[in-house]
């Protein structure tokens, strides 16, 4: 990869349809990343979705993602994947490891379908339960440097079926069963995000992929009152289980902070 793409990077942060907030912050989180690229003097471009993908990987070394809805098509997939294979790196969070939920008949629920860039990435997302507080367990590893090795946090607690077995997991948390109510998220035909502990869950994981590779935590829900669409939350959250108004939990979480600078500086650098 040309040297002439280090310090730079391409943020790909939105919802789905076209300026939709899809239930999350989304200018909250694009201020957020901006704000840690270029305290990182990281040079950034900036888009909705991934539809000029193609014109911006050429001239980035790092991609970072924060989308609720909107994936690369198969032939921007191919094009990232040459693109990491030749040492680019992508910084993928949250609503990445979703995309497209199709409708099932005689149900008002949806269940995501597995696409492209599932593979691309290495994981594929499940469902969630209602925002609820958990522990995160930290490996030991150079993009967790400086990260407490075990600590709390509020948010969406994702369950991410990984995709192959090249994946190095960064962050986990335990959880035996989906604690979802009935009727609530998607739906899906079984939990395959169980590790073989049947305790485990992946969180977080890098992935390498040639020269280059991915970084993807599931963590980093925010909200407003204008873009919130959580019908509840779990008690350890509120003691009434009604949803806050303003909610950036992860956010102002030092682990999740320092899990992103460090996923910054490892992915503009090279």
């Amino acid at each position: 990869m040309s040297d002439e793409t280090s310090g730079r990077a391409h943020l790909v942060c939105g919802g789905f349809p076209a300026g939709s907030s899809a239930g999350h912050d989304i200018d909250y989180a694009r201020l957020r990343l901006l704000g840690m690229l270029r305290d990182a003097s990281v040079r950034t471009t900036v888009a909705g979705d991934f539809s000029d993908l193609e014109k911006w990987l050429p001239k980035s070394r790092l991609l970072v993602s924060y989308v609720a809805g909107p994936f690369p098509n198969p032939d921007q997939c191919v094009a990232l994947e040459a693109w990491l294979a030749a040492g680019g790196h992508w910084l993928a969070l949250h609503g990445t490891s979703g995309g497209k939920a199709e409708r099932i008949a005689d149900s008002y629920q949806r269940r995501m379908v597995k696409l492209d860039h599932h593979r691309v990435l290495g994981s594929f997302f499940l469902n969630h339960p209602p925002v609820r507080r958990f522990a995160v367990h930290t490996a030991e590893h150079p993009l967790t440097e400086g990260v407490p090795r075990d600590f709390e946090v509020a948010d969406e607690l994702y369950l991410l079926e990984m995709q192959g077995d090249d994946i190095q997991p960064l962050i986990t948390t335990e959880l035996a069963s989906d604690p979802s109510p009935e009727g609530f998220g998607f739906l899906y035909e079984e939990d395959e995000s169980l590790r073989p502990d049947a305790a485990t869950r992946v969180l977080g994981y890098h992935r390498s992929v040639g020269d280059g590779g991915v970084t993807y935590y599931g963590l980093g829900h925010c909200h407003s009152p204008r873009t919130n669409i959580q019908p509840f939350v779990d008690l350890s959250v509120a003691e009434d289980a009604v949803t806050p108004l303003e909610f950036v939990g992860p956010w102002e979480t030092v682990g999740f902070e320092r899990l992103l600078t460090n996923a910054i500086a490892w992915g503009a650098s090279g």
